[in-house]
């Protein structure tokens, strides 16, 4: 029975690496921020309190203006400096002031006309000329699309797993269809078993711009997972993605993108997907966002055709720079009704997070549940099969130079099941390098 030695392996981390992909296209398009301070909105109510009265004074609205940009009041700043060049055209500070109001607010191309007539002024200093024409570039980038960029990662780790079949514990089983002849011994890869392991995984990821608020997007991820002595347990999986981002003007980002995976078991295929996904994400504010997203997958087993099944699924995210969390639910229907045993709905959710500690040291922790559903009574333990499963996750990440980390970690898995050969327990250490760039 070797559905159960896939329950954790393929769609986790289908529906990841599109919006990963993309994120440079959110990232592009945010303009700069500042957070305000006390002392700043103090000074900006001082002077906005005589606003009325000395408007038009340069000298008092300079001040206001870069009272006002450093509180946050952008489009107060943009006010006050127009007119500190409206009497004072000549004003290089003033316009430059006036091209940073314009770029926290967004308006870039505005910031990049404004930097760019500050820097052809002759009285400018050769330093301040050199930044405000690497300002003028920045914005040149960002009018273009921002470019191109590439990043990626290589994870080599060693570890135990104490049930690297995600198997039951027991050796004897009652099965209810032929229950007169009372327990049956399983075999030995029906049975929970444990070994060494080592892991290989690496991933690269691409977007390049295609407009200014368009961009196409490529990742490919691969997996080796190598038992020291169980080679009928070994796994491999290859998956490509491979899709378009649009940015809209108030920096909200949509994706469309296809994938495709190959997932091998025991240096044999085992299953091929392919599907598409769908992504809206929604900045806030301190580099948070909120995401919706949706996702067809089609599974074609090898050599099992009544489980080849199509999977459809919606979600919702919440992202922060350091944590991460999420709910999806979704129904997957298998493509013949001989095989809808194995059809079922189900639910999860997931949290974790990335926490420093020390300058480099973070602990890393996760925890997930999935409920599953079946549609029809398993053929041999006549009943709908029920399952529900935690996940939890702790490490800790050392990094040793910029791009390299040492990375400790351990997990635990519980799946409970109405139906007793899929109800297990699972432990794994491991200890490992990873690689980014």
């Amino acid at each position: 029975m070797p559905n159960r030695f896939l329950t954790l392996a393929a769609p986790i981390g289908l529906a990841l690496l599109a919006p990963l992909a993309a994120q440079p296209a959110l990232a592009a398009q945010a303009p700069p921020t500042a957070a305000p301070a006390s002392p700043a909105a103090g000074a900006y109510a001082e002077l906005a309190a005589e606003a009325d009265r000395r408007a038009g004074d340069p000298d008092f609205d300079y001040r206001l203006g870069i009272a006002a940009l450093d509180a946050g009041h952008y489009g107060e700043a943009v006010i006050a400096l127009q007119r500190v060049l409206a009497v004072q055209p000549g004003n290089a500070p003033a316009r430059a002031e006036l091209a940073r109001a314009y770029a926290m607010a967004g308006d870039i191309d505005t910031a990049r006309q404004e930097f760019a007539t500050v820097v052809d002024d002759p009285s400018l200093p050769d330093p301040v000329r050199q930044r405000f024409t690497g300002f003028v570039r920045q914005f040149d980038r960002q009018i273009g699309g921002g470019g191109s960029d590439v990043s990626g990662f290589l994870d080599v780790r060693a570890g135990y797993d104490d049930n690297i079949n995600a198997a039951t514990d027991l050796t004897t089983i009652v099965i209810p269809l032929f229950s007169f002849l009372g327990p049956g011994t399983l075999g030995p890869g029906a049975v929970a078993r444990g070994d060494e392991y080592y892991e290989i995984q690496g991933g690269v990821s691409g977007v390049t711009a295609i407009g200014r608020q368009d961009r196409l997007f490529a990742s490919a991820l691969g997996n080796w997972r190598d038992n020291v002595d169980s080679r009928a347990f070994d796994q491999a999986a290859l998956t490509g993605t491979a899709g378009y981002a649009h940015s809209f003007a108030n920096r909200d980002v949509v994706s469309l993108s296809g994938q495709v995976q190959k997932f091998w078991l025991g240096h044999d295929g085992y299953r091929a997907s392919y599907g598409v996904i769908g992504q809206y994400t929604k900045p806030l504010a301190g580099g948070r966002a909120l995401t919706l997203s949706a996702q067809w997958n089609r599974f074609d087993y090898d050599g099992a055709p009544l489980r080849d099944a199509d999977r459809y699924a919606v979600g919702v995210g919440y992202v922060t720079r350091s944590f991460a969390a999420g709910v999806s639910g979704g129904k997957e229907e298998t493509r013949r009704q001989v095989g809808d045993a194995e059809s079922n709905w189900f639910a999860g959710a997931n949290i974790g997070g990335e926490f420093p500690v020390a300058a480099k040291v973070a602990l890393v922790a996760g925890a997930a549940f999935d409920l599953r559903r079946y549609d029809q009574p398993d053929a041999l333990f006549l009943t709908r099969r029920k399952d529900e499963r935690v996940d939890l996750t702790a490490g800790v990440k050392v990094a040793l130079t910029d791009a390299l980390f040492f990375q400790p970690r351990a997990t635990w898995s519980r799946n409970w099941s109405n139906i007793a050969l899929y109800d297990y327990e699972r432990w794994t250490v491991s200890a490992g390098l990873r690689l980014e760039f």
